[in-house]
């Protein structure tokens, strides 16, 4: 018998971890609401990984268990006689049955960990059983079971509503981090924000956390793209914790004849066999080959892209397995999580299927789901993507505003696929985007690896594995041709396949080189931009061993030892562990390990990874709070080492020197958004039922609560007696920029809280507000940046033309006057010019250009009387370091060029300027979260 204790003991980790659980648990550190006044996004944080006793793998058992009853029970009553071993006191209550595989004579029970009744997110075991000749033996065991969890399950303090609404003010937050854009014009498609509560998750971080899982879907408020944000709010303060994507990209039902309320067709006789409802039709692929796809013809003749061939000849009619929809013009938002409404299968009045339903992508998604759904039958005997012969639907032509939408994804239902332009086909012209997208839905079913961090790579790295392995198969390429490993290589209409591919996996990542540690903020911490490490590893295993051992090797990975937080190094030992049951050889176990140690993908490879900066706090372990920083003094908001901690304040010196100090006590709830001035340290306390504003001086004294928000607070800044912030109004969507007077105790909404228009990313200093607003006229929506005296409660706008203005950035004072970024021109992909004017709007100055020649995307800002620090986000038309935010500095006049602040490779966010050219961010580089300075720019990198 070989146990693995340790696989997710007490070893130091970040988002990068082997185990994966800070990558997503902590995720908190990756969350993005409103950004601070000096801020942007957070990184990924550190901390130790929560023990357990239960062991992590457990192989080379035969110990018999009971052969009659089921698997399941089966399992559990092993796990239940060996209380000694796994230290799960009562599996037949505390774990709950999430389904068995079966391969053959093998069966794999996956159990779902309860605590208290509660689900707790990722707590997952695997029981192994082979069953033969009446008899049936447990082989292994693997997963995770959180043995410390201990917290009190009691009513939460926080309601429903206040879990939503704070829930959905925070995805507003995130979407709309950077600048301050004008709302998507959709028409009637557009999708407001709205949530939905799932039930109570324990968090196990710690002893555990407990929250309210909140889902909140609709349209993003800049371009209108699909929502569907997985919120999980601590359940004692109302804090939202931790917010994933849950759409997993690849970069209802109609009411005619033959279609039933549940988006499959209906036969006309309830005895009709699948076999007869088959019609062969024949249509032209995207590539010019002619494919031979299955419709099903309804009561009126019309042919329709309906499938019912994957049925068994003798199986009486019980649905349409595979249906592809015609949603052409439908906006995507509309199909995240929902059914457009009115749609209808594609249709067709005879078989030959015309030019349209080549064009429009039709043909190659319906013949590519059949290959699919072929190779999983053939291959592992599994019937469809849930292995439960449950229904397979592709929609086909969405768009985003309108406009072509280059990507697809599967939103946990069904595929979606963009309708091309441009240089793009519609999305389904590649079989191995195909492919992607539906073994998307089998990694649901199986170990469903959560979206984010290091398991969200993995779940992206398989999902390519495997569409590439089909497309492979499908279309008889050859393993030897450098361009198999391409993924979307048959995407575009003029670019050669190289050109066209997102991904290669044959591109040669690897841990020591490539990895990034990347914040939630563009790509869920980094699924997309790390995944190759992972799949360029499974790759190496398919091209040296043969391919059917190496697929068979990382279905069942993936299928019986994988569990939903595994990271880069569970993998490893899960294939390793997986090609050792299916009786790889000596010389082929070493082709595995040789795979994974060339990505180097191998046990502590973060402690490899460095930054050039100087670190003031490691570990912080926090989520999208910001930090501050003004006259030598830094506030930053931190918890505890596993995570589990409601974030308190604390202050230190910027230069590194003494000890830093806890300002906020641990009351349960959430202390964020710090900013400092050097005299007074301001943040939020999220309760139950409020959110106050609390300030106390730097040298010490009274913490006193000075104001309350409503919904939130975010983007605190604090300038003698003025305290700023951002609140939130979920009756119109909008964000308001608050003053309050700690002397008078007056408090001013800038817009007078308004609902036609919005301001946000404000900064304070000297009796003046600056902030970006957008408000509606007659002829649209205008953007400016404009300035509030306090004194006298009148706003000047800056100069610029608002019509023109797309984006309106951070803003911030100094004894120069107001600057901002502006982003005027909507063609070059999101740079925006520095702006800069005195109070009064005179004197404007562009200090850095928009069509600068520097690769400087200004995306936020901040400054000191010496020196402006720009966070640059350039597009991400691509996944590689030159995407992830980083931080460069310019003179006030912009004289002397624009200098990189740090050439750290991870994700460079929350940057807060101090006295002179020193800066402040926290750094994502290690996959731990961070609180690092430099007192100069590092030049060029």
């Amino acid at each position: 018998m070989r146990t693995s204790p340790t696989r997710y003991g007490r070893r130091r980790a970040g988002a990068a971890a082997g185990s994966g659980i800070t990558a997503v648990l902590t995720a908190a550190a990756l969350l993005l609401p409103t950004t601070s006044a000096h801020a942007d996004t957070a990184p990924s944080p550190a901390g130790e990984i929560p023990a357990t006793a239960t062991p992590a793998l457990v192989t080379g058992l035969d110990e018999a268990v009971a052969a009659d009853g089921n698997a399941a029970d089966a399992a559990r009553g092993h796990l239940a006689a060996k209380r000694d071993r796994y230290h799960i006191a009562n599996p037949g209550k505390d774990l709950a049955v999430a389904g068995t595989e079966r391969e053959g004579g093998r069966e794999t029970v996956r159990l779902r960990q309860r605590y208290q009744g509660i689900p707790v997110l990722g707590g997952e075991y695997l029981v192994r059983m082979e069953k033969k000749a009446g008899e049936r033996a447990v082989t292994g065991t693997s997963g995770r079971y959180f043995t410390q969890l201990d917290l009190d399950t009691v009513e939460p303090a926080v309601s429903e509503k206040t879990a939503i609404d704070r829930a959905v003010a925070a995805v507003a937050a995130q979407l709309r981090t950077g600048p301050l854009t004008r709302p998507a014009q959709v028409g009637e498609q557009a999708a407001p924000l709205t949530g939905a509560f799932q039930g109570l998750t324990v968090l196990p971080q710690g002893k555990g956390v407990l929250t309210r899982h909140i889902t909140v879907t609709g349209a993003g408020p800049v371009d209108g793209p699909p929502v569907k944000q997985e919120v999980y709010v601590d359940a004692r303060s109302g804090f939202p914790v931790m917010q994933y994507s849950s759409i997993k990209t690849f970069g209802a039902p109609g009411t005619a004849t033959g279609t039933a309320t549940d988006g499959t067709a209906t036969a006309d006789e309830s005895t009709t066999t699948a076999q007869q409802l088959v019609v062969k039709g024949t249509g032209t692929r995207y590539d010019g080959q002619k494919a031979e796809v299955n419709l099903y013809q309804g009561s009126d003749g019309v042919y329709q892209m309906i499938d019912y061939s994957k049925r068994p000849a003798s199986t009486p009619f019980s649905g349409a397995l595979l249906s592809t929809y015609d949603a052409r013009g439908r906006e995507a938002s509309a199909a995240s999580g929902r059914w457009p409404s009115g749609i209808q299968t594609f249709r067709s009045a005879t078989t030959d299927l015309g030019e349209d339903f080549t064009n429009s992508g039709a043909i190659d998604a319906h013949w590519g789901a059949g290959k699919v759904y072929d190779y999983y039958f053939s291959k592992f005997g599994r019937d469809g993507l849930d292995g439960k012969a449950g229904f397979v639907n592709s929609l086909v032509g969405v768009v985003n505003n309108g406009h072509p939408f280059n990507n697809a994804f599967w939103d946990g239902a069904k595929m979606v696929y963009g309708q091309g332009g441009g240089d793009y086909r519609t999305f389904s012209a590649d079989t191995d985007v195909v492919g992607h997208e539906m073994t998307h839905g089998v990694i649901e079913h199986t170990a469903n690896l959560v979206y984010v961090g290091q398991s969200g790579a993995m779940n992206e790295a398989i999902a390519d594995y495997f569409g590439n392995a089909i497309d492979v198969e499908a279309n008889g390429l050859s393993m030897d041709d450098p361009d198999t490993a391409l993924l979307g290589e048959d995407l575009c209409t003029t670019m050669a396949p190289r050109d066209c591919a997102l991904r290669d996996l044959d591109d040669g990542a690897t841990t020591q080189d490539d990895f990034i540690g990347v914040t939630y903020r563009g790509d869920n911490g980094g699924v997309h931009l790390n995944s190759t490490i992972f799949s360029g590893a499974l790759w190496d295993i398919r091209q040296n061993l043969d391919d059917d051992l190496a697929d068979k090797i990382v279905y069942r990975a993936l299928s019986a030892y994988m569990t939903p937080l595994d990271g880069f190094t569970d993998g490893r030992e899960a294939v390793l562990a997986a090609a050792r049951e299916l009786g790889a050889t000596k010389g082929q176990l070493a082709t595995v390990s040789k795979a994974f140690d060339d990505h180097g993908i191998a046990e502590d490879w973060e402690k490899d990874l460095g930054v050039d900066a100087k670190t003031l706090m490691a570990g912080v372990n926090i989520a999208a709070t910001g930090i501050g920083a003004g006259n030598g003094t830094y506030a930053v908001s931190r918890s505890n080492a596993s995570g589990e901690e409601p974030y308190s304040v604390w202050i230190g010196r910027t230069d590194g020197r003494g000890t830093p100090q806890q300002v906020s006590g641990n009351t349960g709830n959430y202390q964020v958004y710090a900013d400092t001035d050097g005299e007074t340290v301001v943040w939020a306390e999220y309760g139950p039922t409020s959110i106050a504003i609390k300030a106390r001086a730097v040298s010490g004294g009274v913490v006193r609560t000075v104001a309350n928000a409503g919904i939130s607070a975010a983007s605190l800044a604090v300038d003698g007696d003025d305290i700023v912030f951002t609140d939130f109004d979920p009756r119109f969507g909008l964000e308001h920029v608050v003053h309050f007077d700690m002397k008078t105790g007056i408090r001013t909404a800038v817009d007078q809280g308004r609902g036609d228009r919005a301001t946000a990313l404000p900064s304070v200093r000297d009796g003046k507000i600056a902030y970006a607003k957008v408000w509606a006229q007659p002829d649209g929506y205008h953007l400016g940046a404009e300035v509030f005296d306090i004194a006298t409660g009148t706003t000047t706008l800056m100069p610029g033309d608002t019509t023109r203005t797309r984006g309106v950035g951070q803003t911030a004072i100094t004894d120069d006057g107001v600057f901002w970024l502006r982003d005027a021109d909507i063609a070059d992909g999101g740079k925006a010019s520095l702006e800069r004017a005195g109070f009064d709007g005179s004197n404007p100055v562009t200090v850095l250009p928009e069509a600068i020649d520097a690769p400087v995307y200004g995306y936020s800002l901040t400054a000191s009387d010496d020196a402006v620090t720009l966070t640059s986000l350039s597009p991400a038309t691509s996944w590689d370091n030159a995407t992830l935010p980083k931080l460069y500095q310019v003179a006030p006049d912009g004289k002397g060029g624009v200098k990189r602040v740090s050439c750290n490779r991870g994700d460079q966010v929350h940057a807060s300027a101090d006295t002179g050219k020193r800066v402040l961010w926290l750094d994502g580089t290690t996959g731990s979260t961070d609180l690092v300075m430099r007192d100069r720019p590092a030049g060029t990198c």
